[in-house]
């Protein structure tokens, strides 16, 4: 049962990056024709995204902790080293990266930072939701 409820957090919180990423922010930019007006909506939604990482990486940090202890094995460190990836870069693009692209301090350089840094984060969630999703083979 617990791999199951951690398989839908995995899954919740890749699905929420790439329809926030990939779908909802494009859609703001197009729609709204005002990049300011556009640009505070999209870090609104990027700052909620974060609190979903936070909160479903923490989460799925835990059930994989546990299952480390149970048996030291490959798998559960690699579930472990992809969910710190991503809980880094979703800290960092919160706390470091959003300020200054939201003050418009040298966006030429922090939105390709922030952009990437998502990109990070969408990965490492989607090989941890690719391995969890795997049958184990018997």
């Amino acid at each position: 049962m617990k791999d199951r409820i951690a398989l839908m957090l995995a899954a919740f919180w890749w699905g929420s990056l790439t329809t926030v990423g990939f779908l909802v922010v494009p859609m703001l930019f197009a729609r709204l024709g005002n990049p300011s007006v556009a640009g505070n909506f999209a870090g609104q939604l990027f700052e909620a995204q974060s609190w979903v990482a936070i909160a479903c990486g923490l989460i799925l940090l835990i059930h994989f902790r546990s299952k480390a202890d149970e048996r030291m094995d490959g798998p559960a460190l690699t579930a472990i080293f992809l969910i710190l990836g991503a809980l880094l870069m979703a800290l960092l693009q919160q706390y470091a990266v959003a300020p200054r692209i939201l003050a418009r301090e040298n966006l030429k350089l922090w939105h390709p930072v922030g952009t990437g840094m998502y990109f990070v984060q969408w990965v490492c969630a989607g090989v941890l939701l690719w391995r969890m999703g795997a049958r184990p083979s018997h």
